[in-house]
């Protein structure tokens, strides 16, 4: 039997990885994705040879509308991997409250809202698995990044709370909290800057999006079956 799992922010360095990982072990996905219509496009192109049903859902989750678009798109529903987001860099006196109410939306809203209208589905079932990747930032908090943090570190909390709330109707919920993971995020970085990040990780090399997506992997599987309310942390040993 086919099973069905939303990936939003399908079209990112993360999402793209997970994507491919899940229809190389048979899942069929909802790929969510925004304004990256050539990401996509390319992505529905590699996962061709897997055979699997790939659909694409263009939304802003940002809005409301978006969100509903994204529901009323999903006709069938096994598992959601919240990955879609946005990062943000500087100074808390310096933060712009429509910066702020985009972040808040994205990271905090759209979860709760989409995870409400699509839980119905799972519940019928009395089965489905959700993972949210958060950043370890929402763990540890970081200067120049506290509405990133803080929003990441709301996740958190919503995985542990909602994990309760439906553990007797056999969903698990659990979150990934990525390092330093090379993606367009860190582009903006020089390479004596990356050299000075390495450094401070143990592993002494930035994680790849494949281990981001080896983690929801897991997360999914019977190999986590007794697994609920936890975060993976997927940094190479930092900050721990």
């Amino acid at each position: 039997m086919k099973k069905y799992v939303l990936i939003t922010g399908a079209s990112g360095g993360i999402g793209q990885a997970i994507a491919l990982k899940l229809a190389k072990e048979g899942y069929s996905l909802y790929l969510h994705y925004h304004t990256n219509e050539k990401a996509i496009a390319k992505l529905l192109t590699q996962l061709e040879e897997y055979g699997g049903e790939y659909i694409p859902i263009q939304a802003n989750l940002a809005e409301m509308d978006g969100i509903n678009h994204v529901a009323a798109s999903i006709f069938a529903i096994d598992a959601i991997v919240h990955n879609s987001g946005t990062s943000h860099y500087g100074l808390l006196v310096d933060l712009v409250e429509a910066d702020l109410n985009q972040l808040i939306n994205l990271h905090i809203k759209t979860p709760l809202l989409l995870t409400k209208e699509l839980l119905p589905k799972m519940l019928q079932k009395r089965s489905g698995a959700i993972v949210v990747i958060s950043s370890i930032w929402g763990q540890t908090g970081a200067a120049c990044e506290v509405a990133y943090s803080s929003v990441k570190g709301a996740q958190i909390a919503f995985v542990k709370a909602l994990s309760k709330e439906v553990a007797l109707n056999g969903i698990r919920v659990n979150g990934i909290a990525p390092g330093a993971i090379a993606t367009e995020m860190l582009s903006d970085f020089s390479e004596e800057e990356l050299d000075l990040l390495r450094g401070d990780i143990p592993l002494g090399i930035l994680g790849a999006p494949q281990h981001v997506a080896d983690g929801v992997s897991f997360l999914l599987s019977e190999q986590s079956a007794y697994i609920t309310g936890q975060i993976l942390g997927i940094n190479g040993g930092w900050y721990m």
